[in-house]
């Protein structure tokens, strides 16, 4: 004779650890309510059953089982079986949130704080969602049946993709996005988390990526003068942004956002406040630096008298940096760049040198002159900042040192002259 099938079963979970619960139509309660209630982890059982939440034993996690059933009848009883349930949402549904301004749970919390969310972020998980997530098996899954293997089966599929379109070009695996991709899921699961704190977060025994940022190289201080000897910078618009990128470490977005009131000619200093987060003319949006501090940052001698040079040209826009009153794109400074350290005669000789080595540079010569990497820190936008003059004091001595120097370089230096010693005595 047949062995009567259990109205329930209570397996552990992959962990071994816990118990998950999936109760069987033989029960007594109709399909829909069974179906709630399919490797649903014990700790979503009601506050009325929370003794129940923790059995450590089968035998106990069989007795909470039987407890839950006779729960439910009442409920269904009384028309409320279903509502004994945690948010019935698949993972695609819920990753999917934080690629929609309007609905990610993230710009909520940020509005909460009174702290503006970057639209920049929402694109970039937009992309990672439609690239490399939708469609994948684990989105069909809720998200109260996900386990550490379902993960774990995501994350080698995600590693095995291809990068861009090519089938026989290398796989994601080791690489940033694939490491992008990881960090938004475990993002957006521990915002779940957040809201259904019983759930068991399958991310909780597994280690974050490491992401390995793309390789910037620095200009020692003899080249970064070099820059500024005479026909390297054609324009006063390219010696002023060059000027404002080595000696005051502003980022393009933030080169491109300055405007006049940030500029303060009697302290002297630049007052940080705005980057541009999305260019495109049809959707421009203004928002605050990276980070979202507002910080200090050096308004030296040489970068002053350009400015004053480029508004005498151009006059004085709502921009510092403009031509006519519209926004210098941060691609003007990316096209011209190449051309400054040809025309500087400097050789990369296998060095990564962009547009943001020059928050590298000026980085690096300030630690060579002994300057705290606090400082150094505060300066260029990294941490938290205690806005205070206190912190650019010793900052501000020694870039006024090398804008001395730079002074030097573009008045008196000829260009074929190249071994100057621009060491502080």
């Amino acid at each position: 004779m047949a062995r009567p099938k259990k109205p329930f079963t209570t397996p552990k979970r992959n962990d071994s650890k816990t118990f998950q619960l999936t109760l069987n139509p033989s029960c007594g309660l109709p399909s829909r309510v069974c179906l709630e209630w399919k490797r649903r982890s014990f700790q979503f059982f009601p506050d009325e059953l929370a003794q129940h939440r923790n059995p450590k034993t089968k035998a106990a996690a069989e007795t909470a089982a039987f407890a839950l059933i006779e729960y439910l009848k009442k409920k269904n009883e009384e028309g409320n079986a279903l509502k004994v349930r945690t948010e019935d949402i698949t993972v695609g549904a819920w990753l999917e949130k934080f690629t929609v301004m309007e609905t990610s749970p993230r710009t909520g919390i940020n509005a909460a704080k009174n702290r503006p969310y970057s639209p920049g972020s929402i694109d970039l998980y937009k992309s990672y969602y439609n690239a490399h997530i939708k469609g994948d098996p684990i989105t069909m899954l809720r998200m109260a049946e996900l386990e550490e293997a379902d993960v774990l089966e995501f994350i080698n599929r995600l590693s095995m993709q291809k990068k861009g379109d090519r089938r026989d070009g290398d796989s994601l695996g080791g690489t940033r996005t694939s490491a992008g991709v990881i960090v938004f899921v475990r993002m957006a699961f521990k915002n779940y988390q957040k809201k259904f704190p019983r759930w068991y977060n399958p991310f909780a025994g597994l280690d974050p990526p490491k992401i390995v940022n793309g390789v910037r190289d620095a200009l020692p201080e003899d080249e970064v003068m070099l820059l500024f000897y005479p026909d390297v910078l054609k324009t006063a618009m390219e010696l002023a942004v060059c000027a404002c990128m080595f000696l005051s470490g502003l980022r393009r977005a933030e080169i491109a956002a300055l405007q006049p009131e940030d500029l303060d000619w009697h302290t002297p200093k630049i007052v940080v406040r705005h980057a541009w987060q999305k260019y495109d003319k049809k959707d421009r949006i203004l928002g605050p630096p990276k980070g979202k501090k507002i910080r200090d940052a050096p308004f030296d001698q040489v970068l002053q008298e350009a400015i004053k040079i480029l508004w005498q040209e151009y006059g004085e826009h709502k921009w510092v940096f403009s031509f006519d009153g519209s926004i210098l794109h941060p691609t003007w400074i990316r096209y011209r760049f190449p051309g400054w350290l040809k025309n500087a005669g400097i050789k990369l000789n296998g060095r990564k040198i962009v547009p943001h080595s020059s928050r590298h540079s000026l980085a690096s010569i300030l630690e060579d002159r002994g300057e705290s990497i606090r400082h150094i820190q505060e300066l260029l936008g990294h941490s938290d900042l205690k806005t205070t003059i206190i912190y650019l004091h010793s900052t501000d001595k020694t870039i006024r040192d090398i804008g001395k120097k730079i002074s030097q370089a573009m008045e008196h230096a000829p260009k074929e002259t190249k071994t100057l010693d621009f060491r502080v005595s």
